[in-house]
């Protein structure tokens, strides 16, 4: 397991219809780190964001797709995205307002 450090967890916010959709619910999407477990999500949320109080972190492992070039068959990069549930007394997340 990496020696990952709170800054390191969460690389940046999904941001698609369904995601937008679901911050009516205080969840919120983020694409984090693929050695990152769901401890170290919910520390990062409450370090990173003042006021933030994690209620549940789900983790979804994306595998790469195929992509082709001519001849030459690839994979792009897995990821991996948690989806963060935050508390009902829990501020909201900053980076999301105004979108």
């Amino acid at each position: 397991m990496a020696d990952l450090k709170y800054y390191d967890v969460i690389l940046k916010p999904v941001i698609t219809e369904k995601s937008m959709n679901a911050m009516s619910e205080k969840k919120y999407t983020f694409y984090v780190h693929t050695e990152a477990t769901k401890n170290q999500i919910k520390e990062a949320v409450e370090k990173l964001f003042d006021g933030a109080k994690v209620k549940s972190v789900n983790t979804m492992n994306l595998d790469g797709k195929k992509r082709r070039r001519g001849a030459v068959v690839g994979r792009t990069a897995k990821s991996k995205k948690a989806i963060v549930q935050l508390t009902e007394d829990s501020a909201d997340i900053e980076i999301f307002e105004g979108l």
